[in-house]
């Protein structure tokens, strides 16, 4: 059987393509998401228009939490303003400029957002 820290590619062997499997494996969403409290974390609220005909759409950075948990927060959020939005990547983004009601929204939720911009 070959060593741990060997280099092999290709066996007939059973057992390594099992550890060669373990050592590519991504680790699950909830492995990467530490179990970080809200004031624990430090959000950015800023305002962006860049590459979007001059609209303007707020942008909430730096939460984490699971993907569902932040779509569930973004939906929260539209509610409460009467606007549209959408999560990319780990990004919430908001229609319009919302940064004073998104800051006090957040602050009531727990997090230490931040005003980054003019």
């Amino acid at each position: 059987m070959p060593d741990e820290n060997s280099k092999l590619v290709y066996s007939t062997e059973k057992a390594v393509p099992r550890i060669i499997a373990a050592k590519n494996r991504k680790p699950s969403e909830k492995a990467l998401q530490a179990s970080v409290r809200p004031a624990q974390q430090r959000v950015i609220v800023r305002l962006d228009r860049k590459d979007r005909g001059g609209k303007s759409v707020t942008v909430i950075e730096g939460i984490r939490m699971l993907q569902k948990e932040r779509e569930e927060l973004l939906k929260q959020l539209k509610a409460r303003l009467g606007t549209g939005g959408t999560v990319k990547d780990t990004s919430l983004e908001i229609q319009g400029d919302h940064r004073d009601a998104l800051m006090a929204a957040l602050e009531k939720m727990g997090y230490r957002p931040k005003r980054s911009g003019g």
